[in-house]
């Protein structure tokens, strides 16, 4: 993940837009967060190749995507293939790419690699059941997360019934290192044998880090792929995994095992290792590294309505403080002035004036009037200290 550039936007249909995650051929992909937080890769076209074509392409994924459903497939979220700059948003999957894992940590161990092929030919039958091929399955569109392998990306994806295409007859459209080889050839009219030849590309591809054909260019590589005299490199491929492999890498696409076929024999390898293939996809998602998600920064939450005002703390009044005072009051000049505990006069009383406070007596000197306790005490008004002065009078008379 990289941080977003200047000339990035910041927000796009709704997602405020938080890193980028990758770019292609056609666009540029980011990590976006919806109003309410939920994260999502959104992808978007770049202005470049922004043509008629280009559009409809784009239209063409967006719908494949509305209509494909299940736990191998990153979830469909929004689109807006219209829009002055059109985007897709998918779910986000916290993990790397097939090709990454292989490159950092090397070739998948057996029991792995047929977990992963399992699992992937289970997530490719949902996109056949839906009507749909891939046609561009490749070790950078498996997404390898917790929970295990996820298939993204279906920019090729075409109805399996369409009679026409958006490209023209001869022109390759695709990763040509996964490519069977009719689709190599340019030819339109592909069925599910292709997806089955490129699983077998990507399944090879997993178990010793290389291609079935590779070369110094794309063209190189298509003429390996379609001519019958150059087998496929199977070199450091697991011996229980070659039958497979061969067999889903053949020239005929009527000769490839179908999708049902490929799980069968890939779970007999798992149990061959001595493993269920729910205990083979544990060890297949504890390969997958652990990524931190990049958020976007809180906000700084307003100053409150009173804030930096000094907190409140409720006043103690000392009864028997009150007492003395009342006690010494009556010994003094009628209408001095009481003090409140800031030392102001009490504007409460509408008795007392502003004149000054009378000398100490004696006993005002021995007993400050001062609470227990080191709070200093509010002075009652004058409607409450003759309410307790009462109160005290009673209490003193009572035999009780």
């Amino acid at each position: 993940m990289e941080p977003l550039r200047d000339d990035d936007p910041k927000e796009i249909g709704g997602f405020a837009l938080v890193c980028r995650i990758g770019s292609g051929g056609m666009g540029q992909v980011f990590l976006g967060e919806s109003a309410a937080g939920h994260q999502a890769a959104v992808k978007v076209i770049k202005p470049a190749v922004l043509d008629e074509d280009t559009r409809a392409r784009f239209l063409s994924e967006v719908e494949s995507l509305r209509t494909v459903y299940g736990p191998f497939v990153a979830a469909f979220v929004g689109a807006d293939a219209n829009a002055d700059q059109p985007w897709l948003a998918v779910e986000y999957v916290p993990g790397p790419d097939l090709r990454t894992l292989v490159a950092g940590q090397g070739p998948l161990p057996l029991a792995e690699t047929a977990s992963l092929g399992a699992l992937l030919a289970e997530g490719l039958g949902t996109v056949h059941e839906a009507g749909l091929l891939h046609r561009d399955l490749k070790p950078q569109n498996i997404l390898l997360s917790p929970y295990g392998p996820k298939v993204i990306d279906f920019g090729l994806a075409v109805l399996a019934e369409r009679r026409t295409t958006l490209t023209a007859t001869g022109f390759v459209v695709g990763s040509v290192l996964c490519m069977p080889p009719e689709q190599a050839r340019g030819e339109q009219q592909l069925d599910r044998s292709a997806d089955v030849y490129a699983l077998g590309a990507v399944l090879l591809f997993a178990a010793t880090g290389h291609y079935p054909y590779e070369g110094p260019t794309w063209q190189a590589v298509a003429l390996k792929i379609e001519d019958p005299a150059t087998s496929p490199d199977l070199t450091d491929a697991p011996p229980e995994l070659v039958p497979l492999i061969t067999d889903m890498l053949a020239l005929d696409p009527d000769a490839r095992p179908a999708l049902p076929d490929v799980i069968e024999r890939l779970v007999r390898v798992i149990r061959e290792q001595g493993l269920t293939a729910f205990q083979a996809k544990r060890r297949l998602t504890d390969l997958t590294p652990g990524i931190s998600v990049p958020q976007l920064p809180a906000p700084v939450p307003e100053p409150s309505a009173g804030a930096g005002a000094p907190a409140y703390t409720p006043a103690v009044i000392d009864q028997a403080a009150v007492e003395e005072d009342e006690q010494a009051g009556s010994a003094g000049s009628t209408g001095a002035g009481q003090y409140t505990a800031e030392g102001d006069l009490n504007a409460d009383d509408p008795d007392e004036g502003t004149s000054t406070a009378p000398e100490s007596t004696p006993s005002q000197a021995e007993n400050p009037s001062r609470p227990r306790g080191g709070v200093n005490a509010v002075r009652p008004s004058a409607p409450l200290r003759t309410a307790e002065r009462m109160r005290a009078d009673y209490a003193r008379e009572a035999r009780f």
